[in-house]
């Protein structure tokens, strides 16, 4: 036996568990704003102190005393029926994300928010380009909500914008309708 004959097998076996590997990578990221992803947006939020702590204030306890906020978003071109909710609620003196996944609550647009773009859109913004301000006044993102609360969160806000970018998803597909 040919000591390339007795390598040649390690070698695809090598090459077969990478390109498993990669494929699990791949497959591992949730479709972009699927109840998945929104689960593990929800978890990057309670890690992110400009939202946790940042949001904490008067955007927190501006829900009209029911002790939540909901943050629907979508991607325009999957349409609404790929909506995902988040639920944030007052813990630890913190806005703390309690949910992330299918609409569960029925949103009250005096103090709940809509926010939904393209896809690509969403991945720009992801990026920081357009900033949360241009984003919403070139009408690349499509807004609904007490606007007064939002813009005096500006900062973060963007940092909600650029979360969207540093949660892991595939976005080649939509989310299925839920």
């Amino acid at each position: 036996m040919s000591v390339r004959s007795f390598f040649r097998p390690l070698a695809c076996a090598a090459v077969a568990l990478a390109s498993l590997s990669a494929l699990q990578s791949a497959e591992a990221a949730p479709v972009l704003m699927s109840p998945q992803w929104a689960a593990d947006f929800c978890t990057a939020w309670n890690s992110t102190p400009q939202l946790s702590q940042g949001l904490a204030g008067e955007w927190l306890h501006d829900d009209k005393g029911r002790g939540y906020k909901i943050v629907e978003m979508y991607r325009d071109d999957c349409g609404k029926a790929g909506m995902v909710e988040l639920k944030i609620v007052p813990k630890d003196a913190k806005a703390y994300c309690s949910y992330g996944g299918v609409p569960k609550a029925a949103p009250d647009f005096d103090v709940d928010f809509l926010m939904h773009a393209k896809t690509a859109d969403w991945q720009a913004m992801g990026h920081g380009d357009p900033g949360p301000m241009w984003a919403m006044m070139s009408g690349r993102l499509q807004f609904q909500g007490p606007k007064l609360v939002a813009m005096r969160a500006i900062k973060p806000f963007a940092s909600f914008l650029l979360l969207v970018g540093k949660v892991p998803a595939d976005d080649a597909t939509c989310p299925s309708a839920h």
